[in-house]
């Protein structure tokens, strides 16, 4: 209830009123039954903008960091998230991949559409980074297309780091359906699932327009935050003049 609530009342409007966003490719989001749409990652408004303009209600999975926060504010991030329709997800030890895959196939099983983001994690620069094999696992053990999307303009609008989002347009573009019946039953093929995520990914990519990015975004953006932190520490001992 309250999922429609948040979609058709309180933040749905506010989100077209903000970002007027432009939507492409409606048509190819299945009417009926299970199917994953999977989209980049830029920023923090992609949780709420890509579900505001869908007709059907649509799940994410979310990391566990929303739902585990301290204090007022961390218990109504989480009531929100869970009422918002997120399913968490904790992104660290061996057996988080599986979690994340069983939730997947919780969703789908009952027929409802399933949110990914294959890069697994916001793009810090504003470029697609290559996609985690999970969402071509779910794709073939459920047996569900997959949906292509794009966020365009999202990382402008709320780049890293910014709490209050920028108003300005936005467009989310849909693809037509990725079928991978072709594929059944190769669920545990490495080779196969690596093939199916990077056909995903250069859909979304002929989307978006992005620049791509053959590594994971996680590691890039370890990579980054420790050359930041060596240029913090070089310019600390510099002398003053």
């Amino acid at each position: 209830m309250f999922y429609y609530l948040l979609k058709y009342v309180v933040l749905g409007p506010l989100l077209r009123l903000l970002f007027r966003p432009r939507i492409e490719g409606l048509e190819h989001v299945p009417e009926t039954g299970a199917a994953i749409v999977a989209g980049n990652h830029l920023s923090f408004s992609d949780h709420f903008l890509m579900p505001a303009v869908l007709k059907r209600r649509i799940t994410f999975l979310a990391k566990a960091e929303y739902f585990t926060g301290p204090g007022i504010k961390g218990r109504l991030t989480a009531a929100f998230f869970r009422s918002a329709g997120q399913i968490p997800v904790d992104r660290s030890g061996k057996e988080a991949g599986q979690a994340a895959i069983r939730e997947g196939l919780g969703v789908l099983g009952k027929g409802e559409l399933l949110g990914i983001y294959p890069e697994g994690t916001r793009s810090h620069d504003g470029r697609l980074y290559k996609g985690k094999v999970g969402v071509a696992v779910m794709a073939l053990r459920a047996g569900v297309p997959v949906v292509p999307c794009a966020m365009i303009g999202t990382f402008e609008a709320q780049p890293p780091g910014t709490v209050v989002p920028r108003l300005r347009p936005v467009a989310i573009r849909f693809g037509e359906p990725l079928d991978f019946s072709r594929y059944a039953g190769m669920e545990n093929e490495k080779a196969v699932l690596r093939a199916v995520t990077d056909e995903i990914m250069y859909a979304i990519l002929s989307l978006s327009g992005q620049e791509y990015v053959d590594r994971y975004a996680a590691d890039a953006k370890a990579q980054a935050a420790a050359a930041e932190a060596a240029r913090e520490r070089r310019f600390r001992r510099l002398p003053l003049s």
